[in-house]
């Protein structure tokens, strides 16, 4: 077989064979934008929304004074959860967090997988949550609190979604 200056002995192609030239620089693109950035003006909203009429709850109004209401404890050595008149407190190894009845959405609970863990969360107006968690000393003193802490928070936050 011939030699003829490609590899494999294939024979050159009808193009003649030039070196290879530098490419030309691309055009230097603007780095994209961080975020979503505004929405585009089909999508954006004619006038500022109106909020929609509320209903109120059934029970006293958030705002007002619960003097006298009832109130719930759940305790263990390092964690504690209240709630009374002034809102809902969270005190958590030594720290104490507390939110105002007019400051809350809801207060979801459950129990824990294991059934001795009370775990209570506040979720704000703003959509924050904030969660504590309680150890019972049994599953019975688990039950117990459950059925003290539903009238509680019935009572205080009326018709809002617990």
């Amino acid at each position: 077989m011939a030699w003829t200056g490609q590899q494999g002995g294939a024979s050159p192609g009808p193009y003649p064979a030039y070196p290879p030239q530098p490419c030309s620089p691309q055009p230097q693109q603007p780095p994209p934008q961080q975020g979503f950035g505004p929405p585009p003006p089909l999508y954006a909203p004619a006038s500022p929304p109106v909020p929609s009429p509320v209903q109120q709850p059934a029970g006293p109004a958030p705002s007002g004074d619960f003097a006298g209401g009832p109130d719930f404890l759940a305790a263990d050595r390092r964690n504690a959860v209240v709630v009374d008149s002034q809102g809902v407190s969270f005190e958590l190894d030594g720290r104490t967090a507390d939110f105002g009845w007019s400051q809350i959405r809801s207060v979801p609970y459950k129990g824990s997988f294991g059934g001795t863990t009370l775990m209570v969360a506040v979720v704000l107006a703003d959509g924050a949550f904030y969660e504590c968690a309680v150890e019972a000393r049994s599953g019975a003193a688990l039950q117990q609190w459950f059925a003290e802490l539903a009238p509680v928070l019935g009572y205080y936050l009326g018709g809002r979604p617990q």
